[in-house]
């Protein structure tokens, strides 16, 4: 029998592939898979484990070594910095994400942050609701046709973003070392492979790139001040992909004249968080892979992630760390 450990709830189709399985026994933690991370109830029930299915719970040396027996750890989504990976290798533990089962949600998501910077969506519901109607102070509204826009990031998510600012009449500019230049000329946007240079270019600059040493609070104040004055920014990566505090400022002063933001450094944010003050700001609480569809998706991949692994048939594609299995992903 295979203990698998569930941090969240999942869909009922991703369900019933376990209660199908006699060799499995699901232990489910919590009911609400969108709520805080687990690490406490994670490092109670992981002992004895074969698998276990995580959200945004820090997996660290430590639970590592805690749960000898751990052979997979499922990342319920497609995301791993909460993850120590080369600590995983060392136990010989399989790390796997979703990939392919969010793009869309997160692509439609960073388009809907900029429908509703450029029309001021927030403030005018709030301006209707308050019976104030028309609101006559504040930012002009804008069509997004014509704009530029910077796409840092060209993966599964940052390729869709750039394909859909193309249909609404939108310029894209793509940055991304790991993409060749002629790859993303073929693509029908602009390459960028000096993204310093593009910045004062770009109407609207949207994040789509890994948290990693390198993009770790890319976005400071040196980057904002680059940015145009009526630029937007937006974020559904990670959090600590931008500085907070420079935003903050930057927002407040004028460096730049709005952003939208899915994700922050700290979730849940803090009630006091400053941006939540500002009025050109528009924020979601790190849910742009969370409709319906993006939930039934995300939730079948990353059970098959855990019962391909039991069945010795896991698909290197969707793993991390394929050494563990001894060979490459495709």
């Amino acid at each position: 029998m295979h203990k698998l450990v569930f941090c969240r709830a999942l869909h009922p189709d991703a369900m019933a592939l376990l209660k199908a399985r006699k060799d499995v026994n699901a232990v489910l933690l919590s009911q609400d898979f969108r709520g805080p991370p687990m690490t406490r109830e994670l490092a109670e029930a992981l002992p004895g484990s074969f698998g276990v299915m995580i959200g945004l719970e820090r997996f660290s040396e430590e639970l590592l070594a805690s749960a000898p027996g751990l052979r997979v750890i499922s990342r319920f989504g497609v995301g791993y910095d909460s993850v120590d990976v080369p600590a995983c290798t060392q136990h010989g533990v399989l790390l796997t994400v979703v990939n392919g089962a969010n793009d869309l949600s997160v692509a439609e998501h960073a388009m809907m942050f900029m429908l509703m910077l450029a029309r001021r969506g927030v403030e005018y519901d709030a301006s209707v609701r308050a019976g104030t109607w028309m609101i006559q102070t504040g930012r002009r509204m804008h069509e997004l046709a014509g704009k530029k826009v910077l796409v840092v990031g060209y993966g599964r998510i940052g390729t869709r973003v750039a394909k859909l600012c193309n249909a609404f009449g939108m310029t894209a500019m793509v940055t991304d070392p790991a993409f060749p230049t002629p790859r993303i000329a073929a693509d029908g946007h602009i390459p960028a492979p000096d993204m310093w240079a593009a910045i004062p270019e770009a109407d609207i600059v949207t994040l789509h790139c890994p948290l990693d040493s390198v993009t770790r609070g890319m976005v400071n104040q040196a980057f904002l001040k680059r940015m145009k004055p009526t630029a937007w920014l937006i974020n559904t990566a990670r959090g600590p992909i931008v500085d907070e505090t420079a935003l903050t400022a930057a927002l407040t002063d004028g460096t730049i004249e709005a952003a939208a933001i899915d994700v922050l450094a700290r979730e849940p944010a803090p009630a006091d968080h400053p941006l939540f003050a500002l009025p050109n700001v528009v924020l979601s609480p790190h849910n742009a892979a969370a409709p319906m569809e993006c939930y039934a998706k995300m939730s079948h991949r990353a059970v098959l992630n855990l019962l391909d692994t039991i069945d010795g048939t896991i698909d290197p594609g969707y793993t991390v760390n394929p050494e563990v299995l001894g060979r490459n992903a495709p």
